[in-house]
């Protein structure tokens, strides 16, 4: 009886033991760490496992990374590439990635960089930098500068489009007051290519302030970047007609209250929005047109509503 008891109490004796090791972290009695390295490179087994305070952050946007979809359009090496661009200056705002001291020596100047020779611009950034350049704002000084813009064209960064400039990158990182991006505000309305539209550039912005349409939740800087509307390249740079809309003119002038009339994509980023069209419209006040016709292999993707859509666009 006495063996029994011994050997009980040594099993429990031992189990206590590794319990204590393993929820211990690791580390038994004994001398303290030297911090030394086994030729293997690990850490010895009396040392203590490092502890982060930080969690990991998610890497790839939109939680689309495993989506069939999503791998299908992009490559690992594309993949890449967005992630360095979108993500590398994520946590930029105005207190730790603008200089203010250089408003606060000569006010709020904007500095447009010189259009460099055989660069070809859009007519809409051209009316951008133009209407910059005549404002009271505009300084042709880069010392007198507290905000700069680039000459090189940014709008449009699908590289599909005939206005996508190439080697942006390399034209970027080239000049020589870009300082990382710094008091650097860029423009952009089209991102990426069709049908995953990406809010790849093509270029680290760095430390510059983006102003974009289209700009998803994960990737704007609260109080940095500037969402901005879609227009279109036949948009008035100034001048226009006055509004309809007056106050307290209930209902407005004019009969229509919302119209929309775009293409509907089937497949990839905006599909969603845009699919959800049909339940606001009743070809009343409220007149939302959209056509499947979108792409080369458009049919194969159509739904069965595509038909009745494209008829009523197509009116």
């Amino acid at each position: 009886m006495q063996a029994k008891k011994r050997y009980l109490i040594s099993l429990l004796t031992g189990a206590f033991l590794v319990l204590l090791f393993y929820f211990g972290g690791g580390s038994v009695p004994g001398p303290a760490a030297t911090g030394s390295r086994s030729r293997h490179g690990y850490n010895r087994p009396d040392q203590p496992w490092p502890h982060f305070s930080d969690p990991l952050q998610h890497f790839i946007p939109w939680d689309h990374s495993d989506t069939e979809e999503y791998n299908v359009h992009i490559s690992p090496r594309q993949k890449r590439d967005v992630n360095s661009s979108v993500y590398k200056g994520k946590r930029c705002r105005m207190q730790s990635c603008f200089d203010f001291t250089l408003c606060q020596r000569n006010g709020f100047k904007v500095y447009v960089y010189p259009q460099q020779k055989g660069e070809k611009i859009s007519e809409s950034y051209q009316n951008i930098l133009s209407t910059i350049e005549g404002s009271r704002f505009y300084t042709s000084d880069p010392g007198q500068a507290c905000l700069f813009v680039l000459s090189l064209d940014t709008l449009d960064r699908d590289q599909l489009s005939p206005q996508y400039v190439h080697n942006l990158k390399t034209k970027v990182q080239s000049l020589p007051l870009w300082n990382n991006g710094r008091n650097h505000l860029i423009f952009n309305l089209y991102s990426g290519t069709w049908p995953d539209y990406t809010e790849d550039l093509g270029f680290d912005i760095g430390q510059a302030m983006l102003a974009k349409a289209s700009i998803s939740m994960e990737n704007f800087r609260p109080n940095f970047d500037i969402s901005i509307p879609l227009f279109s390249k036949d948009h008035p740079r100034t001048g226009g007609d006055r509004g309809y809309l007056k106050y307290n003119t209930i209902p407005p002038f004019r009969k229509y209250m919302l119209v929309f009339k775009g293409k509907r994509y089937l497949t990839g980023i905006g599909s969603d929005t845009r699919n959800a069209l049909h339940h606001v419209h009743n070809a009343e006040d409220v007149v939302l047109l959209t056509t499947c016709k979108h792409g080369k292999d458009w049919q194969k993707h159509k739904d069965a509503r595509c038909d009745q859509d494209n008829a009523e666009y197509d009116k």
